[in-house]
């Protein structure tokens, strides 16, 4: 390809996320005329947004009983970036023929982008051999699939659970097994206008927020945003049952409406007790809770999501990284091996949930006696996998398609509009339907 088209694609791909227009040189991009490494020292390019990443890798390649065997001798060349920059840079530099990693993190968020014609295919290793020996054990590789295949492994389950303060519950008399979201709202609406506490949050933060924290619940009612075949499945009842039970909340006070699950908001609201519960991933144990409110060590526990009474999974998912392998490079088939003992071993699955709190992503590890005897101090002692393991066996699965981002942009300010009370949840559906069908015309 000339040299002047090479640069404005790069320009294309780097500016707007317009991976489609790169498609064609990347194309051209898969091939290296250096030697493919079989053995000895590898030094691979690793690219991520996470220090946790960085430290989970750098610990692996040094347990020896992890890499027992390898005929490789791992080091690690790192580059950490935002999740957005790491996508624009690794396309650009593929399209300039430059330094691509050989093992590059993808946030869940960003996979989309590489969904666009032959992207994924072009640049990253076919993982259906690599996963085939696991089956149906290896829990979620569809948010990562292409056309029915794999370029990515997750990192972690991330399990959306029910995080409660058990205090508060015994304060104001809140059963902890209440079966349904139906009934939790009234609770919720009383503590509310007795007490002044929520019994969940809702983000009407920015974009991206607002639009995950929606998908998570319609992912537990069994709906979704796609279907595996990329067609969208929005228009369904299950999304305007979940608007309105969202909105219900939110009108009533069950549900604290804040800027971010992250942020200063809700660090107050965690630290007052305004917020007794919260659905939410087993990543913001650390992330929300331990970060916001030590002090609230013992306080705290899990259980499994309260159904919807309509229908749908006791549990959900939200947020993700998969890694993927660089093909056709001369690390390729080294980086392919790393990732491998770290992500689809016993040994490098405990190694990451010890080391990083990844909840594993092979499902009979959710009986493994080392983790299912692991408690939680901050949990007050709870054995959480006991929570994990109902709520994995009962996952919903999550479809993304090249169009996701577009239909995140344009659903955010509807939702965020019913939520408000500023229109209804069938209007805002129907205002994001018709956005996102005018952007992709179709």
């Amino acid at each position: 390809m000339p040299e002047l088209s090479r640069r404005v694609l790069i320009r294309a791909a780097g500016g707007g996320g317009l991976g489609l227009l790169a498609a064609p040189a990347l194309a051209a991009c898969g091939t290296s005329s250096a030697a493919p490494l079989r053995s000895g020292p590898a030094q691979i390019g690793l690219w991520t947004h996470d220090p946790d990443y960085i430290n989970t890798f750098r610990t692996a390649i040094k347990d020896a009983g992890l890499m027992r065997g390898s005929r490789f001798d791992f080091g690690l060349n790192v580059t950490s970036s935002a999740p957005a920059d790491i996508v624009t840079r690794m396309i650009a530099q593929a399209v300039a023929d430059g330094n691509t990693p050989d093992l590059v993190g993808l946030n869940v968020d960003q996979f989309p982008r590489v969904m666009h014609s032959s992207i994924a295919e072009s640049l990253f290793a076919d993982l259906s051999d690599t996963v085939r020996p696991f089956g149906d054990d290896l829990l979620k590789l569809s948010p990562y699939s292409v056309d029915g295949v794999p370029y990515g492994l997750e990192s972690g389950n991330a399990i959306t659970v029910l995080y409660y303060r058990q205090d508060l519950f015994d304060k104001y008399r809140v059963p902890e097994a209440l079966e349904t979201w139906e009934e939790f709202l009234d609770y919720g609406a009383r503590l509310s206008t007795e007490h002044k506490v929520s019994l969940g949050m809702i983000s009407t933060g920015d974009n991206g927020s607002i639009v995950n924290g929606f998908l998570q619940f319609l992912l537990q009612r069994g709906g979704g945003f796609f279907n595996a075949a990329g067609d969208l499945t929005l228009d369904s009842p299950e999304a305007l049952e979940v608007l309105e039970f969202m909105t219900r909340g939110v009108h009533s006070g069950a549900l604290i409406a804040l800027p971010d699950p992250y942020g200063s908001a809700c660090a107050a609201a965690l630290k007052s007790g305004r917020l007794a519960a919260t659905a939410m991933p087993n990543w913001y144990n650390a992330a929300g809770l331990q970060a916001n409110v030590p002090e609230q060590k013992g306080r705290w526990r899990i259980r499994t999501l309260p159904r919807f009474s309509g229908g749908g999974h006791i549990a959900s998912t939200m947020g993700g990284t998969a890694f993927a392998v660089l093909k056709d490079k001369p690390n390729s088939e080294a980086a392919l091996e790393l990732l491998r003992r770290v992500y689809l071993s016993r040994e490098g699955q405990i190694l990451r949930y010890r080391f990083g709190g990844y909840l594993p992503t092979l499902e009979p590890l959710y009986k493994d006696p080392e983790l299912v005897g692991t408690k939680d101090e901050y949990l007050g002692g709870q054995k959480a996998f006991g929570i994990y393991s109902a709520a994995a066996a009962d996952l919903p699965l999550f479809y993304q398609d090249a169009s996701m981002q577009v239909l995140s942009d344009v659903l955010g300010g509807p939702v965020l509009d019913a939520l408000k009370g500023r229109t209804s949840p069938t209007a805002a559906l129907k205002a994001g339907l018709k956005a996102y069908r005018q952007q992709v015309k179709r």
